[in-house]
């Protein structure tokens, strides 16, 4: 299938210049590939990958020579890449590869763009505009990925079962594109014989590296509607092999007639709530990010989702079948599946190859507190309680409402409603709060080293306990947040511990 495309998609310079570069060393150039695909779908693109029937790595400097840009080689994946007006350029040999069982990793030899085009995932990524000078612009559109896109469908070039076993991270790639390319006017669907293919194919999951899977995740966590993405990899069998925790949330137990709330789909509305709410919050501006540069902390206008704000919505209630226990008087209860949840963050991190630092830590933190603000909400809202949260959520305080409303979940409208209601009295009373009590970021105005100082005193448990009495008495409300009226209580409880400031002459 092949047409003379006229609507621009190859306006940028770049496109001229690569053309006429080709022709200048006598290899054919082709973009192909997402950037294809969503000229097609409207969406702004600067990435482009170009194939070349001959060597990229020549083209690509050539190219850079001409436009007087840094070429980045690598000479391995027999790739290179450039940068020019705002655009990322990648530069590839057309290829063909063949497999062999026991791995993803494909043997790969030179080809024409025909192997290139056989060797891609899905059709709608498939699709080429040629870059020769006779037919520049025309869509090369071998396996009808032009009628996949208008149809809203997910699609192999070869038979799937070839396309899914030969690399099976291809399957998790299908549900990705699945989720990503879905939206309010069009979705997305994997065709039937595809589905079944991923389903008989599961299997080949285990000779995946866990990086490349959360490569993946990631990407899909992002979107607007991440949803569509893990009910596709529950019903195929996938989840089990990516993240077995939130497949064992499926499924609801009754007892006496009484059931509980189906944890999987509520997990995952709330996941959905979460990317809606903070896409709403990035585009008001009224989401920060805090992060150090040259050792200060400097606060930043997030303009891009969190993904660990969605992992923490993904694993908020990941505790809940180990804590789940049926009382004949209040029904089914799930308590301190915030605490064991957080506890198990590490472990789920480590086993999926994920980062164990500040993010790890950031995601332990909101899955542990997420039912704090809830609680706030049901109860009477003291200035004590609402320090206490300010201290122990910090700068993540307002990730932690925004999940914590998320999480507000319900079939009774009214209900919804009225918590949001109250959840709203919360976030006023968290900012009336922070404003006179600065505990946000919460320093204790009594240090270690002045105590020592001041009673001539060695290290020891005293201090700790001084420092821990002040720090409750100044989120109690009991005394300002002020060195004076710190150092006053501390001198006093010192007293009780028998220590008395020592005169130096």
């Amino acid at each position: 299938m092949s047409a003379t495309i006229t609507q621009g998609f190859l306006d940028h310079k770049i496109f001229s210049i690569v053309s006429e570069t080709a022709a200048e060393i006598g290899v054919r150039a082709f973009v192909i590939g997402g950037y294809v695909r969503d000229c097609f779908l409207g969406r702004p693109s600067k990435d482009i990958d170009i194939v070349v029937e001959g060597s990229g790595i020549e083209l690509a400097e050539a190219v850079g020579e001409k436009v007087r840009s840094n070429v980045s080689v690598f000479r391995n994946f027999g790739t290179a890449m450039l940068r020019y007006r705002g655009i990322e350029v990648e530069f590839v040999g057309a290829r063909k590869e063949s497999y062999r069982r026991d791995s993803r990793k494909p043997i790969v030899e030179d080809g024409t763009l025909e192997d290139d085009q056989l060797r891609r995932d899905f059709t709608i990524n498939a699709m080429a505009f040629s870059l020769q000078k006779e037919d520049f612009g025309a869509l090369v559109d071998p396996f009808g990925g032009i009628r996949d896109l208008a149809a809203g469908i997910i699609r192999t070039p070869l038979d799937p079962d070839t396309t899914y076993s030969d690399d099976p991270l291809r399957m998790v790639r299908a549900i990705r594109f699945a989720t990503k390319l879905s939206t309010d006017q069009q979705r997305f669907t994997i065709v039937p014989e595809s589905i079944e293919s991923i389903i008989r194919n599961k299997t080949r999951m285990e000779i995946l590296s866990k990086e490349r899977i959360v490569e993946e995740l990631n990407k899909m966590l992002v979107t607007p509607k991440p949803s569509i993405g893990f009910r596709l990899l529950e019903e195929t069998g996938l989840l089990d092999y990516v993240l077995p925790q939130l497949a064992r949330l499926k499924g609801v137990e009754t007892v006496d007639g009484k059931g509980h709330k189906e944890n999987f789909s509520h997990t995952l509305e709330v996941l959905d709530n979460v990317a809606v709410l903070e896409m709403e919050a990035i585009a008001g501006g009224s989401l920060k990010d805090y992060v150090y540069e040259d050792g200060v902390e400097v606060e930043k206008v997030r303009t891009e989702p969190n993904v660990w704000l969605r992992w923490a919505a993904l694993l908020h209630d990941i505790a809940k079948p180990a804590t789940k226990r049926y009382d004949p008087n209040v029904g089914w209860t799930f308590h301190g599946h915030e605490v064991v949840g957080s506890r198990w963050i590490p472990k789920i991190f480590q086993g999926l190859k994920m980062p164990l630092n500040e993010k790890m830590k950031y995601v332990q933190k909101l899955v542990s507190l997420h039912l704090r603000p809830i609680a706030l909400v049901t109860e009477e809202v003291t200035d004590s309680a609402v320090r206490r949260l300010l201290f122990d959520a910090g700068n993540d305080i307002d990730d932690l409402m925004l999940l914590c409303k998320a999480d507000i979940t319900s079939k009774n409208p009214r209900k919804v409603a009225r918590l949001h209601a109250n959840f709203e009295l919360v976030k006023t009373k968290l900012v009336e709060v922070e404003e006179k009590d600065a505990i946000r970021n919460f320093k204790n105005p009594i240090t270690g080293d002045y105590v020592m100082e001041l009673f001539a005193i060695e290290p020891s448990n005293v201090i700790g306990k001084l420092k821990e009495i002040v720090k409750n008495a100044i989120l109690d409300g009991d005394i300002e947040n002020t060195f004076e009226a710190a150092d006053a209580l501390m001198r006093e409880k010192a007293a009780e511990f028998g220590l008395f400031p020592v005169e130096r002459s």
